[in-house]
């Protein structure tokens, strides 16, 4: 699966980078009619609409030409958001201090799913505080990983 992902990645890269954005990351989904093909992107000015349908329209020529994926998907070009999604080494090294939510693929202590503070990254180890406790998590262990910011509600 990693392999289809960094696949797509580097066919659809060069395009969003020559259009002016920072390509964050891919997610496929295999669904019953087809699949889900996420593209994240992001600039230093934010994302809109307009922006996503320019990427969109420049994506879909590429895997119009290179037929990555066999059988229908739908392809989605998004902004991070506020649950920015983290792929790379480079995210987790530079969302440290951020409170985030790890699935991983495989049981790690017992759990698949951690959430608390990203320390970084360390001897190949995701390092994140939870409940006090430090857990570090093999990066080839996490399927998907994500900022969770706290977000509180006031009432007027």
């Amino acid at each position: 699966m990693r392999r289809r992902h960094a696949r797509l990645q580097s066919l659809i890269g060069p395009s969003v980078t020559a259009l002016g954005y920072e390509l964050i990351g891919v997610e496929y989904a295999a669904q019953g009619d087809g699949g889900l093909l996420r593209v994240y992107i992001d600039s230093p000015d934010g994302i809109t609409v307009d922006d996503c349908e320019r990427v969109s329209h420049q994506v879909s020529g590429v895997l119009d030409v290179e037929d990555p994926i066999s059988g229908p998907y739908r392809l989605e070009v998004s902004s991070p958001g506020v649950n920015r999604p983290l792929f790379t080494p480079e995210h987790f090294e530079r969302f440290a201090g951020e409170r985030v939510r790890v699935r991983l693929e495989v049981l790690v202590e017992g759990r698949r799913n951690i959430t608390g503070v990203l320390q970084g990254l360390s001897d190949g180890k995701v390092v994140i505080i939870e409940d006090g406790e430090e857990r570090r998590l093999p990066l080839e262990a996490i399927d998907k990983a994500q900022l969770a910011p706290e977000i509180e509600f006031r009432r007027r």
